[in-house]
């Protein structure tokens, strides 16, 4: 277990990125809903987050595109790209398999009887999402297909929702020791669905063998759903011993933060007052949707925020304040990731948390800075420049889209995923 250390494994923000505006309770999918997206632009963003975290010593994959339009879906629709309506034009286009944080759930081998577990989201609520599933799950068995240490659950069945690790925590006092795994799950939202099911929550926690006593499972608050906080990582994370969560993140606070400690007496709860940064404040500015991360050396932790928390004058006054105090967070580290911003996905939505052995993991998906440069190249060689809403019926953006795609593919030896 020595050599067991936290991957982060980002999303390329693929070829077809763009603002349809499809995800419901996402207030940023809303609010750009129609507006010009920039993919080449984003996934530069993306590529360039890597590199930062990379230069702070931690460890970095990445995770392909899927293939998009995803015209297999439309044909089980009795459709195809150009008879589809606006809408569901637009779900086969969706790029949102960037947002690794809902590719799975994820429990590492020191929680799992020696072998770490990885169960496919089903991302059934969502239309542009719900056929994701089957492209995440064949790159999750190629990154890890090494079943001795690796076991790639299918999706859990529906009706019960699942958005993988963004509704999903866990604590522990290092990486590669055990720790307890907080699964957090909806009911209501008002306007809005609850995403996550807690039976979904339930069965995952039962696939990969964990212990009940070791599990905690939290309703997250309905006046954060509605508020749109649609995953809980929008209102809460969490990184060894620290829990970072807003005073408003969970329905019956109190209760749950007397079981995390029952459970893991070593946890720091940091808890977000309200009135320092609002609900709307928290949730326009990502700051929760921090990476919480452990730097090397004994540096602390530092959060990997978006810029748009640097620029939301009480986060940022909150969040000088508290790396003044020399508690566990003592770095904060902006980055500039507002395309995706503006669909709804910051930092944390942008990648799946996976401890392990990098030597263990299809070395294909192992970041480096020469293989960053690569990728750059293919993005900056083929990736459209802009797409408008009225671009997605254009025969020549579909074909430019999936040649972008498979260059990629070709580049990094990944060809055998090409549809």
């Amino acid at each position: 277990m020595s050599k067991l250390v936290e991957i982060n494994f980002d999303g390329i923000i693929g070829p077809s990125h763009n603002y349809a505006g499809l995800s419901l309770g996402n207030i940023a999918s809303a609010t750009n809903a129609g507006e010009v997206a920039y993919p080449r632009e984003a996934a530069l963003q993306g590529i360039a987050k890597m590199r930062h975290n990379m230069d702070l010593g931690l460890a970095q994959g990445f995770f392909m595109p899927l293939d998009r339009p995803n015209t297999r879906w439309l044909e089980t629709l009795a459709s195809d790209v150009e008879s589809a309506e606006p809408h569901m034009r637009a779900a086969s286009y969706s790029a949102s398999s960037m947002w690794a944080a809902n590719a799975a759930t994820v429990s590492p081998a020191p929680d799992a009887h020696g072998k770490c577990h990885l169960t496919v989201a089903n991302l059934q609520t969502m239309p542009h999402r719900s056929h994701e599933w089957a492209g995440t799950l064949a790159q999750l068995k190629l990154t890890f297909g090494n079943s001795k240490y690796f076991s790639v659950h299918d999706p859990i069945p529906s009706p019960f929702g699942d958005e993988g690790a963004a509704n999903h925590m866990r604590l522990c006092n290092a990486h590669d020791q055990s720790g307890i795994e907080i699964f957090v799950y909806g009911k209501t939202g008002g306007p809005f669905p609850a995403r996550q099911h807690l039976e979904a929550s339930k069965a995952v926690a039962r696939s990969h063998g964990l212990n009940p006593e070791r599990c905690v499972f939290a309703q997250q608050s309905e006046t954060a759903i509605a508020a749109g906080a649609f995953h809980n990582d929008v209102v809460a994370v969490a990184n060894e011993q620290v829990l970072f969560t807003h005073e408003l993140a969970f329905e019956d606070p109190d209760t749950v933060y007397t079981e995390i400690r029952a459970k893991f007496p070593e946890v720091e709860i940091i808890i977000v007052p309200a009135d320092q940064v609002t609900l709307e404040d928290a949730i326009k500015s990502y700051l929760f949707n921090a990476q919480l991360v452990t730097l090397p050396d004994g540096g602390g932790m530092a959060l990997i925020l978006p810029t748009e928390s640097r620029d939301n004058q009480p986060v940022w006054t909150y969040l000088q304040n508290l790396i003044a105090g020399n508690g566990s967070i003592r770095k904060l580290c902006p980055v500039d990731v507002r395309q995706s911003m503006a669909n709804g996905g910051g930092p944390a939505c942008l990648r799946l948390r996976v401890v392990a052995d990098p030597e263990t993991v299809d070395p294909r998906f192992v970041a480096s800075h020469d293989k960053l440069d690569l990728i750059a190249t293919v993005v900056e060689q083929n990736w459209p420049e802009h797409i408008a809403p009225n671009d997605l019926s254009n025969p020549a953006l579909i074909e430019q889209i999936q040649s972008a795609r498979k260059d990629l593919l070709s580049a990094l030896n990944l060809i055998e995923l090409d549809r």
